[in-house]
């Protein structure tokens, strides 16, 4: 059964946290960012013709267990005046289900990418999803960079802007989460792709641990994590233990019409 929720505040309702102000400072919203408004209060789905199928690719490379590559796939249908939206995040072993949209506006798939990559992040370091979240949220309110850059999509170049985030660079629990402090996300949208968004990537790349494109098997910390332990956890720490190495892309590749 479809949950009655908009897919801007189902995403903005899961990252939000709200942090206190300081004794003494003015109290009300803040302004909301560039990056939020790019990515929260924009109707990715405004424009798109429905009924819709939207088709990205999933691909990871890992040096702490096997990458893979997978499918992802939004279906946009529009019922009584309302768009609703159903995301299918992977598949088999790798699925990550996440609750359909009525009257959806922003794109799910970025709701599904982010919650799973915190869900991630909590099993390779045993940390709080809770603050997973808080770190992403303030790092779009307030340290994100927004840039202009040019994409090809179905070989054509067209606008598009490019946020970027490092949410624990400044982190100060860094020293639990050492080997993830530089990870960088970055998040490509356009108008002028169908549902917005074209490309979502978290990147993770400690120096000298990953060549471009390769998907490397398991290193010996992962074959050695004992039973329950996190791979990256059980190698930090180790006299010559491999950083972890991480890269994780989704990238719109087609949409189709199909007939209802």
């Amino acid at each position: 059964m479809k949950r009655p929720i908009h897919a801007l505040m189902a995403l903005s309702a899961s990252l939000a946290v709200l942090v206190p102000h300081a004794a003494g400072a003015q109290t009300g919203p803040a302004p909301v960012s560039q990056a939020e408004t790019l990515l929260f209060e924009t109707d990715h789905l405004a424009h798109l013709q429905t009924p819709a199928l939207l088709v990205y690719d999933f691909r990871k490379v890992s040096n702490v267990e096997q990458g893979f590559s997978d499918k992802v796939s939004v279906d946009v249908a529009s019922n009584q005046g309302k768009t609703n939206a159903t995301l299918h995040f992977l598949s088999g072993a790798h699925r990550h289900d996440v609750p359909a949209v009525e009257s959806a506006h922003g794109n799910p798939v970025l709701l599904g990418f982010l919650e799973r990559d915190i869900a991630e992040m909590k099993r390779l370091t045993g940390g709080s999803t809770a603050y997973f979240r808080k770190r992403i949220r303030m790092a779009l309110a307030e340290a994100a960079e927004v840039s202009k850059q040019t994409i090809t999509y179905q070989g054509k170049p067209l606008p598009a802007q490019a946020i970027r985030i490092q949410p624990y660079l400044d982190d100060p629990m860094h020293a639990r989460f050492e080997p993830y402090v530089h990870k960088t996300y970055v998040f490509i949208v356009s108008d002028q792709v169908p549902g917005g968004v074209y490309q979502l990537r978290n990147s993770l790349a400690n120096p000298d641990r990953m060549a471009a494109g390769a998907r490397t098997p398991a290193t010996a910390a992962a074959r050695d994590a004992p039973a329950g332990k996190p791979a990256a956890e059980a190698g930090q720490g180790k006299p010559g233990a491999a950083l972890p190495a991480i890269e994780e892309t989704l990238t719109l590749v087609s949409v189709a019409h199909p007939k209802r």
